[in-house]
């Protein structure tokens, strides 16, 4: 047993590798807002019209000098980081450790590094204005409900969320309104914390709207004080 594994089989001591990756991705990305995440599958190839439109947001996005922080790997990740980079913005990758899938794409200009997915997600919402959803899969999904379910428990603010491509997302948007609101688990008025659209450039104006409105985060959000 390597000196690492038997240190992390520790958990008292796995808190000090928990409490690094918090202090190394807070000190990084504090310093680069405002930023916007994009989220979306891993899957995706170059050429794809997910992939197109992923490169055409980033971007929009780095031309009005907003931040674009994917989760640093390939597909709809890699689209983003390299529309940023490209244009002169700064492109941000949180790459996790994973077995399959998961290497930091050479677009992202600000690679940061994570073991846990949990100290990952707490990068991806405490530093960004806004989420975009690309079609992606399980993760995708798991990042879409999670956020989703601190702007409705007003953990963070009623940042934008947009779904991208009314095709991938319709099924499940009919799924939740027959079902979650019709059987009253969630509220209404739910449905309309997040706008869904094919147009890149709508993407981008809804976010730049908003960062008009309120501006860039000023404080740290409730689901992370």
């Amino acid at each position: 047993m390597s000196d690492t594994t038997s240190f992390t089989r520790e958990d008292p001591w796995r808190i000090f590798r928990i409490m690094a990756e918090f202090v190394d991705s807070f000190e990084t990305l504090s310093q680069v807002r405002p930023a916007v995440t994009i989220f979306g599958s891993a899957r995706a190839k170059p050429g794809d019209k997910n992939y197109r439109a992923a490169y055409d947001i980033a971007r929009g996005l780095a031309k009005h000098q907003i931040t674009v922080i994917t989760g640093g790997g390939p597909g709809i990740m890699e689209a983003s980081n390299k529309g940023a980079m490209q244009n002169g913005g700064k492109s941000v990758g949180l790459n996790i450790e994973l077995p399959d899938e998961q290497k930091i794409n050479r677009y992202a200009n600000i690679p940061i590094h994570f073991h846990y997915f949990f100290a990952r997600k707490v990068g991806f919402v405490k530093y960004s204005l806004g989420f975009v959803f690309m079609p992606g899969g399980y993760g995708t999904l798991d990042e879409f409900f999670e956020v989703l379910t601190l702007v409705q428990t007003q953990r963070i603010p009623e940042f934008p969320l947009i779904l991208f491509g009314r095709e991938h997302w319709k099924g499940l948007l009919a799924w939740m309104k027959t079902r979650l609101e019709k059987d009253k688990f969630i509220s209404r008025g739910d449905l309309d914390l997040f706008k869904i659209t094919d147009d890149a450039d709508e993407v981008i104006e809804i976010i730049r709207d908003y960062e008009r409105r309120v501006g860039p985060p000023a404080i740290t959000p409730k689901a992370f004080a």
